[in-house]
């Protein structure tokens, strides 16, 4: 006889259960979510409003952004919810959409900056030809194609694991419905399904990982014979954000989908959750914008014009 029931809702992992714990959980995730939005916004309208951003590595870096939007806004706002009205469900179908969007965003990410890598390379190792190379369409086939792999691999990923019932618990050791705790609840046929899954996935990122290392192993050499030093930190002010956002993402989402998940609760489990889910939106924009002046120009244009109502009353103050 079967020994499994239509599930309809989740249960998630809540940080506390003292109300007081809750509201500064509350809290905490509020500021890094208006943080990650306030961020990214601004780096989507100073690239779009300020023409002399209008090149490659900015159209890409728009498309980072709005990943990292997605991303953070698809885990962050429930989680919020849940610690604001004590509560710990989120509905079936709340959790497909998570499971759905979760990887997609994460793995277009990780497209997007495989993209970003070679368009440094061509920048830097192939100045002549980077305008033939890098044109606007192949600019939007690229992102295309990374929007589209990511859909099909992220929809591969809630087939396999919504396509059969859960035969155990419905107790999710985690505050969003991640894959490595989903795991735990499948039936053994899913499971092994599943696993397969995460297999390919590995190979995926693998592969993303090493052209990016590849890529930067022809660009360094590049770089470093330079003539002048100004051109040098100029790459290097482009290049090294870009290496910092891949090793961040790669790092800790490697980490939390390798390690082997407790049956129970684990701090050291929500602590890299909370690591690779929360922090790589966050500190996107700002990781960006540190040691880019063009952006930080544009950035400050930008605020002048909100604060002073025009670019004249700018110049003029100035």
């Amino acid at each position: 006889m079967s020994n499994w029931t239509t599930v309809t809702e989740f249960l998630l992992l809540g940080f506390s259960d003292t109300r007081e714990l809750q509201i500064l959980h509350f809290v905490i995730f509020l500021a890094a979510y208006l943080a990650a939005l306030v961020g990214n916004l601004l780096v989507i309208t100073v690239v779009t409003t300020d023409h002399h951003l209008h090149s490659s590595m900015y159209y890409f870096l728009v498309n980072l952004s709005i990943l990292d939007l997605g991303s953070i806004s698809v885990i962050i706002p429930k989680s919020m919810a849940n610690s604001l009205l004590n509560i710990r469900t989120i509905s079936y179908f709340g959790c497909v959409a998570q499971v759905f969007l979760f990887p997609l965003f994460c793995i277009a990410d990780l497209a997007f900056l495989t993209i970003m890598a070679y368009d440094r390379y061509v920048a830097i190792c192939k100045p002549l030809h980077y305008q033939v190379i890098m044109n606007k369409t192949a600019c939007i086939q690229m992102a295309a194609g990374a929007w589209v792999s990511a859909i099909l691999y992220s929809a591969l990923h809630s087939w396999s694991i919504f396509s059969k019932p859960f035969y155990h618990s419905i107790i999710i050791n985690q505050f969003f419905c991640e894959i490595p705790q989903l795991l735990k609840l499948l039936c053994s046929d899913a499971y092994l399904r599943e696993l397969r899954v995460i297999a390919f996935s590995m190979c995926l990122v693998s592969s993303y990982f090493a052209f990016i290392v590849v890529s930067y192993v022809q660009i360094l050499p590049t770089v470093l014979r330079l003539p002048s030093e100004e051109s040098r930190n100029k790459a290097f002010s482009t290049c090294l954000p870009h290496l910092i956002v891949v090793s961040l993402l790669v790092s800790t989402g490697t980490f939390a989908h390798m390690k082997p998940t407790s049956r129970s609760y684990s701090a050291l489990d929500l602590s890299i959750a909370v690591l690779y889910s929360v922090v790589p939106p966050l500190m996107n924009p700002f990781i960006y914008s540190i040691r880019n002046k063009e952006l930080k120009a544009s950035l400050r244009k930008l605020i002048c014009r909100m604060l002073f109502g025009s670019k004249n009353k700018f110049v003029s103050l100035s």
